[in-house]
């Protein structure tokens, strides 16, 4: 027993003197002098404080430092992990220290505090459209964490946007403060004095000697070499934009050289320019050129070319001795015009053809060119490949292409291709581009269509108010119907809609009930059958519209509507209701069958179709037409020739419209021996109504017209104005001057859009600025009309949605008779508008126009006209 006292007290001892030893090892808080010796010490634990919400081991991760490893003391290891929180940017504090050292183990601890985070961000001195601009260039956005780098950066780029807007002294100051409702969280004020807009005092020019001052400023009906910096307060620059900015300077410096290159100033440079306060709302610019020796071509000569003969590319060029050193039109005959010395090797598949013009000699004011040539091989094209579509079948999309695997590589077959795709319709237009990847190793080249596909089916349902109350319309139209997966023969088909091959199928129904029905139905598709672009359609519609009786005339109502256009009354209510007659009605029922073929001469842009059309018009105690009984029929055949070559269909750049038409009837009259000078002349004879049916069986005539439309872009951004022409020109003629059709007529003014009040055996023509219908009353029906327009557009929004404003000058009318038209007779307008395009619903618009004309003694004056669902 005694043994094993022994033994316990000495276990008891040797644990003491080891705790004794290890309290004396451990140092609490050391001071560790960077001045001192460094020492060796193995990380024993590390502790973090100052953040909630985040682990202990995510936020010791970022320091690089881990238990066990060793560092020095005083050393770099610490340093560099205090730099990388640093670096991290999401601190505000950070401080690593010793908690103890026991032995040769040292126990940190890392102090954090993390950077606030912005609860709210306050726009002050903006107008709305400002700030929700800076909110999208700023990039501070409420939920982030804010850094003084971040601070200074939105400075930065709310000075620059100011800038560019004109606002040259504009003041930005964004002042941080805490939110009292927020813990950690602060609020941040982007206060903004945008001052006066800096405008151009003055342009001071030295040195130019060739180009007068007037030649580069520019002024009233002159174009200059400045572009976007003009001089305030000049009758020249009066529509012209005058604010300074230096985004803008810089560029009118590029194009001031650019335009002495052009006129073979080669060397010309600006030895010096500057740009200094005149006023708070003016600066003052100056520029020194040395415009240099004007040069000359004296030869120039072809190297490397074997496909094409020298004097053929040299016709090519257009550019000959003794014309002068235009650089611009070198560049533009070598690469940029359609017919470009580089588009002859381009279309033939030589892609890999590259040509470098060299002045291999300068001898006074005359150089000598040599273009040095390297046609490399043909390229043929390897793979094609259609990439984000999932909705048509593939080979609807690739009988478009003019690229096919096996094919010498073109230009113009590429842009070719891309304009098919876009007018398909089911892509975005503004983003069907080619990727091109050619293969160097083997002369060939892979096309890649990526595409962004876009819904283009529309649902329609609308409300309107009409003379009779409220009109109601609801309308399907399926652009990518198909109508083989309607019976399930397709064996692609893979879902439960029959669509997929491209075709149009339209349904629609509009009515207001007892006065107003109108039914319709049409089938198309560009590729009947599939194999070859051959156009095919069918449609058919029954409309029936019903008169007041003529109690109605003499209603209260009809006395207040009097008493109210004369003055002598207030408002009044609609009673239509009241006075349905279903024994005056006008019933309508049209058939027809189209087919079309794409032409390759000229060129494949044009189409010819035709179109058989059979209508009936039935009519009782109707009075609006010269036959108001009766029966009658129109069998009809037009012939269309049209060439169409735009870029897009929704906001056109280039390209052109035409379409020339003529649709006839069947000359009755010639084999029918009716005597019509004396058939149907008298009004009060009890068998008008007889006669005028029997007059009227077989309506005939020949219908004439001709459309034309242009579009050019006013510059090569795709955000451009666009300039829009039209010219419209239309006859109604007939076989027998005693028989003249009494439908098929023109009815023209206002917004153009037909409908029920109007179009019903009419053509509707718009002319903006004056009332629908207004040139074309009951009894004095259009035989003929015409119309010019001139319209000028600019995009907001281009893509799926698309949006687009115009202005526009207009000039048109009509006449009762072929022989009274007179292209010089117009009735003129002016006004601006606005074009919406949504997929669902197609397109929307609405324009002021003022018509400056009289029409039957009435000025047109301030009208608004609504578009929906088809371009004007």
């Amino acid at each position: 027993m005694d043994h094993i006292k022994k033994v316990l007290f000495l276990l008891v001892m040797i644990f003491g003197l080891t705790v004794s030893a290890d309290a004396q090892d451990k140092i609490v808080n050391p001071d560790i002098s960077y001045a001192g010796t460094p020492r060796t010490v193995t990380i024993g634990g590390i502790n973090v404080s100052g953040v909630e919400g985040y682990e202990d081991y995510v936020l010791a991760g970022i320091s690089g430092l881990s238990v066990g490893q060793q560092i020095t003391v005083p050393g770099t290891e610490i340093t560099d992990a205090v730099k990388r929180y640093w670096k991290h940017g999401l601190f505000s504090k950070v401080q690593i220290a010793a908690d103890s050292l026991v032995g040769d183990k040292i126990y940190l601890h890392i102090f954090l505090a993390v950077r606030p985070r912005v609860s709210t961000i306050n726009y002050i001195g903006l107008k709305k459209s400002e700030r929700t601009d800076m909110e999208k260039k700023l990039g501070l956005l409420k939920g982030s964490q804010i850094t003084p780098n971040m601070i200074d950066r939105a400075k930065i780029l709310a000075k620059k946007y100011f800038d560019d807007k004109g606002y040259k002294n504009a003041d930005i100051t964004i002042n941080q403060r805490d939110d009292p409702a927020n813990k950690n969280q602060v609020i941040l004020d982007v206060l903004v004095d945008k001052k006066e807009k800096i405008k151009v005092h003055q342009i001071i020019i030295e040195g130019n000697k060739y180009l007068s001052d007037g030649g580069i400023k520019g002024g009233f009906m002159r174009k200059g070499a400045f572009k976007k910096t003009h001089e305030a307060n000049k009758i020249g620059t009066f529509l012209k934009s005058k604010k300074f900015t230096q985004e803008n300077w810089e560029k009118d410096k590029q194009n001031l050289l650019d335009r002495y290159n052009e006129l073979g100033f080669r060397d010309a440079v600006i030895l010096k320019d500057s740009v200094w306060n005149f006023d708070p709302k003016h600066v003052n610019v100056y520029v020194k050129v040395d415009e240099g020796k004007k040069y000359y071509i004296r030869n120039i000569t072809w190297v490397g070319n074997t496909v094409y003969t020298t004097d053929y590319l040299s016709a090519v060029l257009g550019m000959k001795k003794g014309d002068v050193y235009n650089q611009k039109l070198l560049n533009k005959r070598l690469t940029e015009d359609d017919d470009a010395v580089g588009n002859l090797y381009w279309n033939n598949g030589y892609l890999f053809y590259t040509l470098q013009p060299t002045e291999i000699n300068i001898v006074g004011d005359s150089i000598d060119l040599e273009m040095r040539i390297y046609e490399g091989q043909q390229a043929h094209l390897d793979h094609v490949r259609i990439n984000g579509n999932d909705r048509l079948y593939e080979n609807v999309i690739r009988r478009e292409l003019r690229t096919k695997p096996g094919d010498l590589f073109s230009k113009e077959a590429l842009t070719r291709s891309a304009r098919e795709i876009a007018s398909m319709g089911f892509f975005d237009q503004e983003k069907v581009n080619p990727d091109v990847k050619p293969n160097y190793e083997d002369g060939t080249v892979d096309i890649n269509w990526n595409l962004v596909q876009k819904s283009n089916d529309q649902i329609e349902f609308s409300l309107g108010w009409g003379q009779t109350g409220v009109i109601g319309r609801v309308a399907l139209k399926l652009n990518n119907f198909s109508v083989r997966n309607l019976f399930n023969k397709n064996k692609e088909h893979r879902g439960i809609m029959p669509i997929g091959d491209g075709e149009t199928l339209s349904i629609g129904a509009q009515t207001n009930g007892s006065y107003y029905q109108n039914y319709d139905v049409s089938y198309s598709t560009n590729w009947f059958g599939g194999k070859r672009p051959i156009q095919f359609s069918v449609g058919a519609y029954f409309s029936k519209q019903t008169d007041v009786s003529s109690n109605y005339y003499n209603s209260s109502y009809m006395n207040n509507y009097y008493n109210y256009m004369y003055g002598y009354g207030s408002s009044y209510t609609n009673s239509y209701e009241d006075y349905y007659d279903p024994d005056k009605y006008v019933k309508m029922f049209g058939v027809n069958i189209g087919w079309g073929k794409r032409l390759r001469w000229p060129d494949d842009y044009f189409t010819l179709s035709l179109q058989l059309a059979y209508t009936r018009y039935m009519l009782k105690n109707w009075s609006y037409f010269l036959m108001t009984n009766g029966q009658a029929n129109n069998l009809n055949l037009t012939i269309a020739l049209s060439r169409t070559s735009t870029d897009n269909q929704l906001y056109p750049r280039s390209g052109s419209d035409f379409q020339a038409s003529v649709t006839l009837t069947p000359p009755w009259s010639v084999w029918d021996n009716k005597d019509y000078k004396n058939l149907a002349t008298n009004y009060n004879d009890p068998d008008y109504d007889k006669q005028m049916q029997d007059k009227y069986r077989w309506i005939e005539y020949n219908k004439w017209k001709f459309k034309a439309r242009t579009y050019t872009a006013l510059s090569s951004s795709p955000k451009t104005f666009v300039l829009m022409t039209r010219v419209e020109l239309g006859l109604l003629g007939s076989y027998n001057k005693y028989k003249k059709s009494p439908f098929e007529t023109y009815y023209m003014g206002g917004d153009g859009m037909s409908g029920y009040s109007t179009g019903y055996a009419e053509e509707t023509i718009g002319l903006r600025g004056y009332e629908n219908g207004s040139l074309t009353p009951y009894g004095s029906e259009g035989y003929a009309y015409d119309r010019y327009t001139l319209e000028l557009r600019y995009p907001f929004l281009l893509g799926n949605t698309t949006i687009y404003g115009l202005t526009f000058m207009e000039a048109g009318n009509a006449w009762t008779s072929t022989t009274k038209f007179n292209p010089f007779d117009m009735k003129r307008s002016a006004g601006v508008g606005v074009r919406i395009y949504l997929p669902m619903v197609g397109l929307m618009g609405i324009d002021w126009g003022y018509g400056f004309d009289k029409v039957f003694g009435e000025k047109g004056g301030s009208q608004f006209h609504f578009i929906l669902g088809q371009e004007f």
